[in-house]
């Protein structure tokens, strides 16, 4: 059962505290061992009663938080496991109450009669998430922080875990929470103002004002555009690799990702459907994606196919275009990578020209040198020469903004929307600023910015917002 209250300005939603919750925090299946997890005010009893110390004349109770114990998982008289026992003891502990983590034999059937008997012995099973949605309530983290224990759970790469472990320790609510109170402050003054409307005084200077809302708008901004890097890293940097039928684009990704991942043959237009695999390379993940051949469709199915091939190039934020180096003269290399462009309608959208085959050619042509000022790679996909320079070119769309890999990046839809619609509202009391408009005016805009900003972190949420976040955790997180 939930409770909603407002606290300090900050809306906060409560589940009932004398509820105790358990579940495992390992993954199902057959392991060694295996963690579950017991958190509430009755936590410590329940594992009082089921379990025995092997030190006979050790009580659970003097047992000082985080520490662990040895012993037995009891059945009535008989012992069903030898567990470690670890106590955590309210306010210091994930959840912010007190919790019990047991660590047993990774066998299914004890972690079910474990939980089974804590369950009857009055705690019931956690909801997903439930475990850090009540460290976000208890005041252990904030939204933000939350957020990025699942984004930690799921990195799969050195850059996605470098972000969601610098949210998850509090940079970005850091940022985010600086501001607002900034914000904050001259909205007291322009509250203030109202309860003297009649004597038609001004406490918030409206110079000191417009020059913070540059700065609060300036800092906003950086973060929204943050969100196109953050974001690509978090999720892989998405890379479509085009051309023409039969130019080594399968071979490629082959090579690339060094298994047979898809089908090769002398028949063009044999790739009709987009195959995709993603690799790390130095920490950064990139989603490889072979598309079908540009030409105009032989039939239905390679029409679909290449319509889905744009598609996925739209989609991309690199593109490698590969051509035919043995068989493709200069002059229809730039008029294809013209049409090309076109078709693409994005001139920001990098580019990286690949000249393969180089294998079936005695030497490159001179008139090819002019390529190398369009960013052209010349390989053998066959053979494996040069791959490391694609690889090498990629990571360069990462390392071209160091500023930004060492700043805090914004990764999450959620947070970007929240920003918008901030930057929106401090917009909106700027240009009330310029237009003279009445303070109480001017506190319904302040009021805004101050709501989607402290959204972010939770200082302003909902039901339904905790809901949807937290409803995508494990159970047992």
């Amino acid at each position: 059962m939930l409770r909603r209250y407002s606290l300090n300005g900050r809306i906060v939603v409560r589940y009932n505290t004398h509820e105790t919750i358990c579940a495992p925090a390992t993954a199902a299946g057959v392991s060694a061992i295996a963690v579950i997890r017991l958190s509430g005010p009755e936590a410590i009893p329940i594992g009082e009663r089921i379990f025995i110390p092997r030190k006979k004349d050790l009580s659970l109770f003097d047992v000082g938080s985080h520490r662990m114990v040895l012993g037995h998982i009891m059945m009535g008289d008989e012992a069903l496991d030898e567990v470690l026992f670890t106590r955590f003891l309210s306010p210091n502990s994930y959840t912010g109450e007190d919790m019990v983590e047991v660590s047993c034999h990774g066998s299914p059937y004890i972690q079910q009669q474990i939980l089974k008997l804590m369950m009857d012995h009055g705690a019931r099973m956690a909801r997903p998430g439930e475990f850090t949605l009540r460290a976000f309530l208890n005041g252990r983290i904030d939204l933000s922080q939350a957020e990025a224990v699942a984004d930690l759970i799921a990195s799969n790469s050195e850059a996605s875990r470098k972000m969601a472990f610098q949210q998850m320790r509090g940079h970005f609510s850091e940022r985010i929470s600086g501001l607002r109170q900034k914000l904050l402050e001259f909205a007291a003054l322009i509250e203030l103002e109202l309860d003297f409307s009649e004597e038609d005084v001004e406490f918030a200077d409206r110079d000191q004002l417009q020059k913070l809302l540059d700065e609060i708008d300036k800092e906003v901004v950086r973060l929204r555009e943050s969100f196109s890097l953050g974001n690509v890293l978090k999720q892989g940097i998405p890379v479509a690799i085009a051309g023409k039928p039969n130019v080594g684009k399968s071979t490629l990704l082959n090579a690339l990702l060094n298994e047979d991942r898809a089908i090769v043959s002398e028949i063009p237009g044999t790739t009709r459907d987009a195959i995709e695999d993603t690799i790390t390379i130095e920490g950064v993940a990139f989603r490889f994606i072979d598309t079908a051949g540009l030409r105009e469709g032989r039939d239905a199915i390679e029409t679909v196919g290449i319509e889905r091939t744009y598609e996925k190039i739209h989609q991309a934020s690199i593109i490698l275009y590969m051509f035919d180096a043995s068989e493709t003269s200069l002059e229809e290399i730039t008029a294809t990578m013209r049409d090309f462009r076109e078709r693409l309608g994005d001139k920001g959208k990098r580019v990286v020209f690949i000249a393969n085959k180089i294998d079936l050619m005695k030497e490159i042509p001179h008139h090819f040198r002019n390529l190398v000022d369009l960013e052209t790679i010349f390989i053998s996909a066959k053979r494996k020469e040069n791959i490391n320079m694609i690889t090498e070119s990629l990571l360069k769309s990462v390392e071209s903004a160091p500023e930004e890999q060492n700043a805090i990046l914004v990764t999450n839809s959620r947070h970007y929307e929240a920003l918008t619609k901030a930057a929106e509202s401090i917009a909106a009391v700027r240009q009330g600023i310029h237009g003279n408009i009445p303070g109480d005016l001017l506190a319904i805009d302040l009021r805004g910015a101050l709501h989607h900003l402290g959204s972010i972190t939770g200082e302003v949420t909902s039901d339904e917002i905790l809901g949807e976040i937290f409803r995508k955790f494990c159970i047992g997180k």
